[in-house]
Parts: C-alpha cells; structure tokens; sequence
C-alpha cells in the first residue's frame, strides 16, 4: 500500500496519522470539527492516489468515517478495540490521540490489525432500528413501574397484570388515582400516562419498519422458519450481528460474541460464577434471550421435529445449575452460523463483527 494510515475518531476532532511508504514521509495532524463535510474535504487529498488505506477503530462514530473512506475511494479497516489496545501492550508512556492514530497506522502497515466486518448499509439501518426499539420498550417499561410505584406510595389499590393494556383498565386507573392520590400523585399518573400514549404510538411504528425488514431479509426468514421460538425481532437480531458466512469458526464463539457465555470463577473479579457475561450487542442479547423465553414457554406443545431445537445447542451447558432460560438463550445465538447461509448481501469475507 503506497499510503497506509490510521484515524483516532473523537466527537472534536479526528486525528490522522499516514505515511508514504514510496516516499517514506509521515503526516500528522487533525480534522476539526469532526463531521462528514469536513472529512470528506480533507480526503480530496487522496483523490489522484490509487492505493489508499486508513485503519479506524470501532468505536462511536465509525460508521460516517468508514462510509466517507468507502466514498472517497479509500479502503477502510475497522479495528476491534479490545484486541487493539491489547495489540499496544504494556502502556509505558502516556496514552494520546496521536499515539492512538500512530498504533492504528502501525498494525495495519505490520498485517497485524484485529479487523472487524464493515456490515452493508441496509444491515446498519436495521440495527439502528432494533436499537431504537428497545430503547422505547425500556421507557415504556419504566414509565408503567412509575405508575405502580406512585400507586403503591400513596397507598392506593394495586393495579392487575396488563390493566394498562385495555381502554377499560386505563380508565379504572384514573378512577383510581383521582379517588386515592394527591394532587401530586394525580399530575405524575396523567404525565406517566400521556407519556405512555405517545411511547406506544412511536413503537407501532418501529415495529411495522422491524417487520417489513424482516420479510425482506433472507437470513431473518431461514431463522424464523428453523428455530424454534425466533420470532421475526429476533431473527432480524440475529441476523443483523451475526451475519457473514465462515465468521465464526465455532459456535461458542457466537456465543461468546453475544455475551450469553457462562462466566467462571476470576481471581482478580469479585463477581460470582454462572452468570452471563453480558458482553456485546444489547440488543443481540436481549432478542435471544425473549427467544429462549418463548421457546421454554411453550415447550409442551412443540413440533416433533422443533422439540430440542436450541436445548439440542446448548447441551454442553450443564443442567444441574437452575437456570433453564440461560442454556436456552446460550444455546441460541450459535444457529445462525450453523445454518450455512448467507445472512446479508453483499457477503463480508470471515472476521470478526462490530
């Protein structure tokens, strides 16, 4: 590569450092503001240049940066953080952006960069999509606990399971407050409620872009179709941070990926063993865990052929311990590699996923 570099993203500024192998020089220097106008005007550098490589690495932000170097005619090398700051070993000088940018550029120059995959366009739109599903189903959930809470308080009756599903159980609630609560209690419920309304009305949209998304995608469909318990969310998910055929040499390695992986005993953690790592994708874990949930749900009434679909994966999960939710969920994740089919289109080459 006649121009190999790397580039430390920061909200402020982007700081690069290249060098030209032909020539030998290395710059050095910062993109402020750090947003696509300016960036993509200082790339017109590299315009008349035919070999052009730039290391980022995969933290907030890389998505714009990598689309602009894609734009730009510019390879773009994604970097997975962890095993990036391993790769600097043992800090012995102050840690700064432009070392930062320095080592980025070096293990990409040395063929030692821990790459991740750059997923296709239409795969980010749909993560930020699921992301912002479940962003909404935590506010929902949390304003409904403030209800209870409030209720519970001032000493009113308690509500039953799901009243706030129905037109009926929300006018009972409100019955309910202006005859128990305080003026107070009253205008948190009202606010809880309208909140409520509006939460409710954003999540049927998300939801219906979720779905046709769903449709449209080749991997959601097979996993729906073959896993047991995977709805379309979560076929969507698994897709979305799983997909790539050849990525994952092992299943446990899926797993780990999505952080359903049973912690063992650390010395230098005070944390006890058997739980979930929880490392990786929230929102990964959170659909195969609801996943894993209706699978063991309703597994007295399974298909024949669908009865140990993920109990079948996560055998090697030892049964004694109590938890059957977390060998189902554990078990789950490694079916996409499993099903040798191409999740996203355009295929990536093997390698990690950010």
């Amino acid at each position: 590569m006649p121009i190999v570099g790397g580039l430390d993203i920061h909200r402020k500024q982007i700081t690069f450092d290249y060098l030209d192998t032909v020539t030998g020089q290395v710059c050095r220097g910062q993109v402020a503001p750090a947003d696509r106008a300016h960036l993509r005007a200082w790339l017109a550098r590299f315009a008349d240049c035919e070999d052009v490589a730039f290391a980022v690495e995969g933290c907030a932000g890389w998505r714009y940066v990598a689309e602009e170097l894609a734009a730009a005619g510019v390879a773009a090398h994604l970097a997975e953080p962890a095993d990036t700051a391993f790769a600097r070993g043992r800090k012995r000088h102050a840690k700064t952006d432009k070392t930062d940018a320095r080592h980025l550029r070096m293990l990409l120059a040395e063929g030692r960069l821990p790459e991740c995959w750059i997923p296709p366009g239409h795969i980010l739109e749909c993560r930020a999509l699921l992301e912002t599903y479940n962003d909404l189903r935590r506010e929902h959930t949390a304003w409904v606990q403030r209800i209870h809470a409030v209720l519970f308080h001032q000493g009113a009756p308690a509500l039953g399971a799901g009243t706030l599903r129905t037109g009926p159980g929300v006018a009972a609630l409100q019955a309910a407050a202006a005859e128990h609560l305080s003026p107070a209690g009253q205008l948190q419920v009202a606010t809880a409620l309208e909140v409520l309304e509006a939460l409710e009305a954003r999540l049927d949209t998300v939801r219906h872009q979720l779905l046709a998304a769903a449709r449209q995608l080749r991997g959601a469909r097979v996993l729906a179709a073959r896993l047991y318990g995977v709805g379309p969310f979560a076929a969507l998910a698994l897709t979305c941070w799983l997909a790539g055929e050849g990525r994952f040499s092992s299943s446990r390695k899926a797993v780990r990926f999505a952080g359903l992986d049973i912690t063992v005993y650390s010395s230098d953690r005070k944390g006890p063993p058997g739980r979930l790592s929880r490392q990786g994708p929230p929102v990964l874990r959170w659909a195969v865990y609801e996943a894993g949930k209706t699978h063991a749900a309703v597994s007295r009434c399974r298909p024949p052929g669908q009865a140990d679909g993920l109990i079948r994966l996560s055998g090697r999960i030892p049964a004694s311990r109590g938890r059957p939710i977390n060998h189902l969920v554990a078990g789950a994740a490694p079916k996409a590699p499993r099903t040798q089919v191409r999740l996203a289109a355009p295929g990536p080459a093997p390698g990690r996923h950010h």
